[in-house]
């Protein structure tokens, strides 16, 4: 246990020795686990929209802003002789100004507001789900419809905008992780370089080569720890502060996954990346010198 104590106790001793380029090596693995979990997390919430939309029944019918309040009522009377339609519940213009007052906040609403005024609109419950998109078009031919609030082709324009972005940040994501490897292991041939001198005393004196690996490899796992916890950090500043203006924006409707359910498994991956990268940065790194013995790392 001594002889492992040491070992690590070394390996903070280079972290600190070569702080400059840690901190660089530290900078460029925080960008690579700040993509990764942004990337991630999209994709999760866009899973778990998508299942939510599959599983509603509810679309909101928009009315033409020219028809009266009776021909908006013989509208709904259409809606309702539908054979899939269970029910269509009539929410006047004043209503709708009133709700988004609510979900926007008084603050909110007040700078986004618009002099065009809102429509009336229905929301209707379908019976059947399986005949949604020929419910849809049914409603659509009924005279005076002006739209329709189809949460399902939003969703599905929110898969491809998802698939987009992990095909983007896996590209982006593999070339940051090269870069980590790179500027870990010229992080770690630094510290080798700076103390050649023990290390061929230890190759001498008949030391181990994974006693004189192990510091090394402590220092990328140490770097690997601290970007992961930086990350981690980073990742909920954002993530909340994201979740927070799309809730106060599209209210209950859109509401992200709340980031306690998820900061655990996130971390233990981000710590589990971090050190594979600072582990192999180190591995590949020391090598070269392992190969040598006594005189020949100093180049004598």
């Amino acid at each position: 246990m001594k002889g492992f104590g040491y070992l690590v106790k070394e390996g903070f001793k280079n972290v600190y020795a070569n702080r400059i380029m840690s901190l660089a090596s530290v900078c460029v693995l925080v960008s690579c686990l700040v993509m990764t979990g942004a990337a991630a997390l999209f994709s999760l919430n866009v899973q778990v929209i998508v299942k939510d939309v599959e599983k509603t029944n509810e679309t909101t019918v928009y009315v033409e802003k020219s028809c009266t309040e009776i021909e908006a009522k013989q509208i709904g009377e259409e809606i309702l002789r539908l054979d899939n339609v269970e029910s269509a519940a009539f929410v006047s213009k004043q209503d709708a100004v009133k709700q988004f007052k609510e979900t926007l906040g008084e603050s909110l609403f007040d700078r986004v507001k618009s002099n065009d005024p809102l429509n009336d609109s229905y929301r209707v419950v379908l019976k059947d789900l399986d005949k949604y998109e020929d419910t849809v078009q049914q409603i659509k031919a009924i005279k005076g419809v002006e739209s329709i609030n189809d949460r399902r082709t939003f969703a599905k324009k929110l898969t491809t905008v998802s698939t987009l972005v992990n095909i983007i940040s896996v590209a982006v994501v593999a070339a940051l992780i090269v870069i980590s490897l790179f500027i870990i292991a010229n992080t770690i041939r630094a510290t080798m370089y700076s103390r050649r001198f023990e290390i061929s005393i230890m190759k001498s004196v008949g030391a181990t080569n994974m006693f004189v690996r192990m510091p090394f490899l402590v220092e990328g796992m140490i770097i690997g720890i601290l970007s992961a916890a930086l990350s981690t950090g980073v990742v909920a500043l954002l993530y909340n502060g994201v979740a927070r203006v799309i809730f106060e924006v599209a209210g209950s409707w859109l509401n992200p996954i709340p980031f306690s359910q998820i900061v655990l498994p996130l971390a233990l991956i981000f710590v589990l990346v971090g050190v594979l990268v600072g582990f192999f940065g180190g591995f590949i790194s020391i090598r070269k010198y392992l190969k040598k013995e006594g005189n020949e790392i100093l180049g004598w």
